[in-house]
């Protein structure tokens, strides 16, 4: 098992337990179609170009690098890079926020109106491609990819903690780093304060550079103005599309046909597992892509957007969720030969999966709308 799976898994199960703790402890409701839309938001596109990312970043260390570390003890490396990756993460998260282009890849991050661990990983497909631009030059500096890479994952498992809903304040540690209080700040749905604490481990920053706020009192709302949808491709496009001015108004969410949240929520976790089997196979190879490859991720991004068309309600979905399920055996177990156990387990449940939701929906889930001429003459 390799370096990078056991964190994503790790965060799968976090994000699941923080939600029963919510609902069961505090009391909350929760909302499971909002879980499994961040956590297929954009997570397997995003991570294609993460490897793209990481390979830009090789490329220039071994072709490009000023190797600055080269000659000094690499405990100096392992602090530089821990303290300016930090540094180049605030500037960029910034300037996210200062241009309209940039903001339209970052708004859907904080279109989320449930702050929770499950917000840590709902981003746009192309998060990736920016946090490539800055972080470049630290390979240009000298920095090797291995500490970098290292170093990013504190970072992320930093920020993705600073999105739970359950810590409360940390003392001492809110003067220095940015902790669940602070962020929660920036993601309140009022651009004075979604404007503020950029940092994603060290507060310092936003206290050194002006942009630092607290926690306003009263009750907040979370989220920010936007299309709402459970579409994880119009939601990462969109944007772009206002931005270039095309006419487009999506169609709201139908209600025609109702599907089991309780399914849909765990079509979503199968086939966040199934995007876990792809890290383990893949981990982040952007070289030598094979045809597999290729396949698994498009079915995988194929998913999510079958799995958010049935939450809102379009029959499409179902019927897209069918056919891919179903052709999962046949592809990966048949035609490509996957042996391995973890392949066996999730394909199959996912097979099951599209059955029982088929046969469900199809006894429980059509739900008829009554015409406004029969209502009157009834």
């Amino acid at each position: 098992m390799n370096q990078l799976t056991m964190p994503i898994i790790f965060m799968l199960c976090s994000v699941y337990i923080e939600a029963l703790v919510l609902k069961i402890v505090k009391k909350k409701h929760i909302n499971w179609l909002d879980i499994m839309f961040n956590l297929n938001s954009g997570h397997i596109v995003l991570w294609f170009f993460r490897g793209l990312e990481i390979l830009c970043y090789a490329l220039v260390y071994q072709y490009c690098s000023l190797n600055l570390f080269a000659h000094v003890p690499v405990i100096f490396a392992w602090i530089f890079a821990f303290i300016a990756w930090d540094f180049c993460f605030y500037w960029q998260h910034r300037l996210l926020h200062t241009f309209r282009l940039l903001y339209a890849v970052h708004i859907v991050h904080h279109q989320g109106e449930h702050f929770n661990l499950s917000l840590a990983v709902r981003n746009s497909w192309y998060s990736s491609l920016l946090s490539a631009v800055l972080n470049i030059v630290l390979a240009f500096i000298g920095v090797s990819t291995e500490i970098f890479l290292t170093v990013s994952i504190f970072h992320y498992s930093i920020q993705f903690f600073n999105h739970n809903d359950v810590t409360p304040k940390l003392g001492i540690l809110e003067k220095i780093f940015v902790t669940p209080n602070h962020h929660r700040v920036h993601h309140i749905n009022d651009r004075h304060y979604s404007n503020r604490n950029f940092g994603g481990s060290f507060i310092i920053w936003d206290k050194l550079f002006g942009s630092f706020a607290v926690m306003p009192a009263g009750k907040v709302s979370y989220g920010s103005p936007g299309i709402k949808t459970q579409n994880p491709l119009l939601a990462s496009n969109y944007p772009f599309m206002q931005l270039l001015n095309i006419s487009f108004v999506p169609a709201a969410p139908t209600k025609k046909w109702v599907f089991s949240s309780f399914l849909l929520t765990l079509g979503g976790i199968l086939l966040f597992a199934l995007t876990i089997a792809y890290v383990y196979k893949y981990a982040y190879g952007m070289t030598n892509i094979t045809f597999s490859q290729y396949t698994l991720f498009g079915f995988l991004a194929a998913g999510t957007i079958f799995l958010g068309a049935m939450a809102e309600g379009r029959i499409w979905g179902l019927i897209g969720w069918t056919i891919l399920t179903l052709s999962m055996p046949v592809v990966f177990l048949y035609l490509f030969d996957w042996p391995q156990l973890y392949w066996q387990v999730i394909i199959w449940l996912l097979t099951i999966h599209g059955v029982v939701i088929l046969l469900y929906t199809l006894i429980n889930g059509h739900k008829t709308t009554i015409p406004c001429a029969k209502q009157a003459s009834s």
